[in-house]
C-alpha cells in the first residue's frame, strides 16, 4: 500500500512528525517498508510561463525563451527540451536555487546566449521519472508561485507492508482509523453525501452467483466529457500512490479506490446491451481483457456480463471491448462486494495481478459499494460533467458476512499483556478502532466494522489494544516454571543418524517443494487422494504430493540436464492423501540414484548402479535400528516400479515401502533415458528400532556345514532365510547365501543356492553328529516350507 503523507493528514492529522508517524504505524503492525520524500529542495523554484520561444542562433536543438515570473520583466531562459512553446507553463528553477540532484542555478551562457535560470523537468525536481521534456502544469497555474505551493508539496510517498490479514487498510480511510486509534486524533470523513439523479438511466443488475458476489451497485452517467483531463490535485495524489493518471474516468475509480479500499469500474455505456448479470463462466466462453490478452474461462470464473456476451473477469480486469475511451459519452459505474473465496487464484491462473484482485482476494467491507459509488459520482460530475441516473443495487443479505461481537474479559487481558490496561483506554482504542463497544460485567463486548474480517476471537481484541497501547510498554517477563524435556527412547534411531548415514553413502540430501502439479501425479499413477490447494501458487504446483519421489526426480532430471552424471539425492518429509474427510500426514523417507555404481576413479569401474547397490544403502540405513531377521523384500505391484527389479519393504510383518527400478513407461513419460533407482519408506519404521542387548562370546568353536538346495525360481531368500533361524533356533549363530545357479542342467522354473551354516553352542563343543544333525532338520524344514531339495 503506497499513499501520499499529505493525503492522509487531510483525513487524519496525527499531530507528530514524518518518523514519529511511520515509527508508530511500525510498532502497530503496519511496518513502513519505504519513504520517498517529495519537495524537499525546491527553494527558489516556480510556476513560470513561456512567452516567447525562437531558434537558437547557434545551435539547432536549442530555443531562446522569455519566461514570466509574475513579477519584472520576463527572464531569457535557453532551453534544450522538446516541448518549450509559447503559453506553456512550466517549473522554473531562478538563480540561486540548488536542485534535488546537486545542480546550484547560476546566470550562464549556453552557445553565446545568456541564460538567467533553468526550465525543469519532472524528473530534475525528483516528483517523478519522466525526463522527456518539460514538467507541464496546468493552464491555470498561477505564475510567479513557489511550486511548492502549488503542488502541496513538501509531501512523502509512503508504502506500507501489510499483512494479508489487514486488507482494511488498503484504503486511506482504513488506515485513518489505525492513525486515529495511535495518536487519539480524529478523523475527517472524505466527502460522500449522496448525488441526486438527474437522469432516469438506468441499467438492471441481476446476481445469479449469490455466494460469489452478495452485493453489486450499479450507476449510469450521461453526458460526460471523456477528454476532460483529472486536475492537478488528484493527478499528483495518484503518482505518489504509485498509480498513473490514464483519463479523467479512470482516474477518478482509482482515486476512489485508495482513499476507501473499495475497487470500482467503468464501463462504456454505449456498448452494452440489456442487463448487468453477475454469473459464473460458461463452457467454452472467452474474453478479451483490457491489456488485450484473450482468457479462456471456466466454471471457476465469475464474470460480469450484459444480456449478449462477458464483460469482463469479476474483481479482477475489465474487457477490452467494454472500456472507456475518449469517445465515450455515457458510462456505467460499477462497486461491488465479491466474495475472497471467488477470486482467490483465479488472477494468477491468467497471469494477473490488479490492485482490484490484490484487495478482493483479501477481502474489502461489504457496506462500501454504495459509498463509492456515490463518492466517484461527486468527482466524476465535478471533473467531466454529466447527468448522473439513480444508483441501482442489487443485494442478497443472506450471504453477506456478518459482523458478530467478542467478548474481552478484563482478566484475560491482564493476564495475556502481563499487564493491566484502563478500562478507559480499552474503550478509546477500541472505539478509534471503529468498533461499537458495550459494557458487561467481566469486560466489554466488541463488534467490529464490517472491514475488519480479521476479528473474530478474544485474542483478536487483545492484540489491537496490545499493538495500539504500545507493544513496547508491554513488560517483559523471563518465563518461570518445570519444563520437562522429551527424551527420546534408546530403541528409537535418531533422525540426524538416518541423514548421515545416507550422506555417507554418497547421497545428498534434497528439499523440494510439498506442492506438485497434478498432472505429474496422474503420470506416476499417484493422483488418487491428492489434497488440491483451493488457492495454489501456480498450475504447475496445484496439489500436495502424495509422494517425495516425484519431486525427488524432478530435482533429478534438473541435475542431469547440468551435467551432472551420476546423482544420488534423499528427503525426508509430509506426504498428504485426503480419503473422504480425513486428511493424513505421513512423514516418509525417500531415496533416488541413477548413473555409475561408484564415482569415477582411476580404477576404471564403470559399472551401473543396480537394483542391489539401491538395496545395500537401504540395508544400511535400516541396520541403524538394530534390526535382524526382521526385514523382509518381497515382490512389488507397484504400476510405476519395474515388475522384475523391485520389491516391497516389510518390517515386522508390516509393509513399510518400496525399493526398485522405474518403469521404462515412465521413464520414457518423464523424459529420463537412463535407469533410476529409488526407495520409498515409511519414516516412523526407520526410526523405529531395537534396544541392543549384550550378550557374552562363546568360548567354544563356531562349525560351518555348506549346503546347496534346488528351490522354485520365484523363491523369496527371506522366506528361506527365516524358516532355516524358526527351525534351528540359537544354534544358528550366523546363514549366508554366497552363490546361486541357474541352468539347463537343473531344469525349468527352478534355481541352485548355496548357503553357508554357522552352527555354534554356548555350553559346549559341537560334534560332527550335532552339525549333520542341525543341517539334517533344515534341509527338512526347506523341504517342507519351502519346496526346496537337496542338489546331489
Amino acid at each position: 500500500m503506497k499513499f501520499s503523507e499529505n493525503w492522509l493528514r487531510e483525513i487524519v492529522n496525527p499531530g507528530v512528525g514524518r518518523d514519529e508517524l511511520c515509527r508508530r504505524l511500525t510498532m502497530a503492525g503496519l511496518e513502513v517498508e519505504n519513504i520517498e520524500i517529495l519537495g524537499a529542495g525546491l527553494e527558489g523554484v516556480v510556476v513560470a510561463e513561456i512567452v516567447a520561444c525562437e531558434p537558437h542562433p547557434n545551435a539547432d536543438k536549442l530555443r531562446v525563451c522569455k519566461v514570466a515570473i509574475g513579477k519584472g520583466e520576463p527572464v531569457q531562459i535557453v532551453c534544450g527540451a522538446p516541448n518549450a512553446r509559447v503559453g506553456l507553463k512550466a517549473p522554473l528553477a531562478t538563480i540561486g536555487a540548488k536542485l534535488p540532484n546537486g545542480i546550484e542555478i547560476k546566470k550562464a551562457a549556453l552557445r553565446g546566449v545568456e541564460s538567467n535560470g533553468m526550465l525543469c523537468s519532472a524528473k530534475e525536481l525528483n516528483l517523478e521519472a519522466d525526463a522527456s521534456g518539460l514538467m507541464e502544469l496546468p493552464d491555470d497555474a498561477p505564475v510567479g508561485r513557489p511550486l511548492t505551493e502549488y503542488l502541496g508539496l513538501p509531501d512523502a510517498s509512503i508504502e506500507l507492508k501489510l499483512t494479508p490479514n489487514r486488507p482494511d487498510c488498503l484504503g486511506l480511510r482504513g488506515l485513518a482509523d489505525d492513525v486515529a486509534a495511535l495518536f487519539d486524533a480524529p478523523v475527517h470523513e472524505p466527502a460522500s453525501n449522496p448525488v441526486a439523479a438527474t437522469s432516469t438511466a438506468q441499467r438492471e443488475v441481476r446476481l445469479e452467483a449469490g455466494t460469489d458476489c452478495p452485493r453489486y451497485c450499479g450507476r449510469v452517467i450521461e453526458g460526460i466529457d471523456a477528454t476532460a483531463k483529472s486536475p492537478l490535485w488528484l493527478a499528483s495524489r495518484l503518482r505518489r500512490s504509485g498509480v498513473r493518471p490514464i483519463s479523467a474516468i479512470v482516474d477518478v475509480t482509482q482515486y476512489v479506490m485508495l482513499e476507501l479500499g473499495q475497487p470500482m469500474h467503468a464501463y462504456d455505456a454505449g456498448s452494452l446491451h440489456g442487463s448487468i448479470h453477475v454469473r459464473r463462466a460458461r463452457a467454452d466462453e472467452t474474453l478479451k481483457l483490457l491489456d488485450g490478452n484473450e482468457a479462456k474461462l471456466d466454471a471457476e470464473c465469475l464474470l460480469i456480463t450484459d444480456d449478449k456476451a462477458p464483460l469482463g473477469l469479476a474483481g479482477i480486469m475489465g474487457g477490452l471491448d467494454s472500456r472507456v475511451t475518449d469517445a465515450t459519452q455515457n458510462v456505467f459505474l460499477e462497486a461491488a462486494h465479491f466474495a475472497p473465496a471467488a477470486i482467490m487464484g483465479r488472477a494468477r491462473k491468467f497471469g494477473l495481478h490488479t490492485d482490484a484482485s490484490h484487495r478482493f482476494e483479501r477481502g474489502v467491507d461489504p457496506e462500501l459499494p454504495r459509498v463509492a459509488i456515490e463518492r466517484a459520482t461527486a468527482l466524476l460530475i465535478a471533473i467531466a460533467g454529466g447527468k448522473p441516473g439513480p444508483v441501482i443495487e442489487a443485494v442478497l443479505p443472506e450471504h453477506l458476512p456478518r459482523c458478530a461481537a467478542v467478548r474481552l474479559r478484563r482478566n484475560r487481558l491482564a493476564r495475556v499483556l502481563g499487564m493491566s490496561v484502563a478500562d478507559a483506554e480499552v474503550e478509546r482504542i477500541l472505539r478509534a478502532l471503529g468498533m461499537r463497544v458495550d459494557t458487561v460485567a467481566d469486560g466489554w463486548l466488541a463488534t467490529p466494522p464490517s472491514r475488519r474480517f480479521d476479528i473474530a476471537i478474544e485474542e483478536d481484541l487483545i492484540e489491537e489494544i496490545a499493538r495500539v497501547h504500545g507493544y513496547e510498554r508491554v513488560p517483559t517477563h523471563a518465563p518461570s516454571g518445570e519444563l520437562r524435556l522429551a527424551l527420546r527412547s534408546e530403541a528409537q534411531v535418531a533422525p540426524v543418524r538416518v541423514r548421515a548415514q545416507l550422506a555417507a553413502r554418497g547421497y545428498r540430501e534434497a528439499i523440494c517443494y510439498s506442492f506438485v502439479a497434478r498432472d505429474l501425479l496422474r503420470c506416476w499413477s499417484m493422483e488418487e487422494a491428492a489434497v488440491a490447494l483451493a488457492n495454489p501458487l501456480s498450475a504447475d504446483l496445484g496439489v500436495m504430493r502424495t509422494s517425495l519421489l516425484p519431486g525427488l526426480i524432478e530435482a533429478l532430471k534438473r541435475n542431469l540436464n547440468r551435467q551432472q552424471e551420476r546423482v544420488r539425492l534423499f528427503e525426508t518429509g509430509l506426504v498428504f492423501t485426503q480419503r473422504a474427510s480425513e486428511l493424513k500426514q505421513v512423514p516418509r523417507l525417500a531415496a533416488v540414484a541413477c548413473g555409475r555404481a561408484m564415482p569415477e576413479s582411476w580404477t576404471g569401474d564403470k559399472r551401473q548402479l543396480d537394483f542391489y547397490d539401491l538395496k545395500a544403502d537401504l540395508d544400511t540405513t535400516l541396520a541403524l535400528g538394530g534390526r535382524r531377521g526382521q526385514i523382509e523384500f518381497l515382490p512389488a505391484g507397484e504400476a510405476w516400479l519395474h515388475p522384475g527389479r523391485s520389491a516391497e519393504v516389510r518390517i515386522d510383518g508390516v509393509s513399510a515401502g518400496v525399493v526398485g527400478s522405474l518403469h521404462p513407461r515412465l521413464l520414457k513419460a518423464l523424459d529420463l533415458d537412463d535407469d533410476v533407482l529409488v526407495f520409498e519408506l515409511d519414516l516412523a519404521r526407520v526410526y523405529a528400532g531395537k534396544l541392543p542387548q549384550a550378550r557374552g562370546l562363546s568360548r567354544f568353536p563356531s562349525v560351518r556345514r555348506d549346503i546347496a538346495i534346488v528351490v522354485p525360481e520365484l523363491a523369496i531368500y527371506a522366506h528361506i532365510e527365516s524358516t532355516v533361524r524358526a527351525e534351528l533356533g540359537k544354534s544358528l549363530s550366523e546363514l549366508l547365501v554366497f552363490d546361486q545357479y541357474c541352468g539347463p542342467n537343473l531344469g525349468l522354473g527352478v534355481k541352485s543356492l548355496a548357503i553357508g551354516l554357522i552352527l555354534q553352542d554356548d555350553s559346549r563343543t559341537l560334534t560332527d553328529e550335532d552339525a549333520d544333525h542341525c543341517v539334517a532338520r533344515a534341509v527338512a524344514a526347506l523341504e517342507r516350507e519351502c519346496g526346496a531339495r537337496l542338489r546331489g
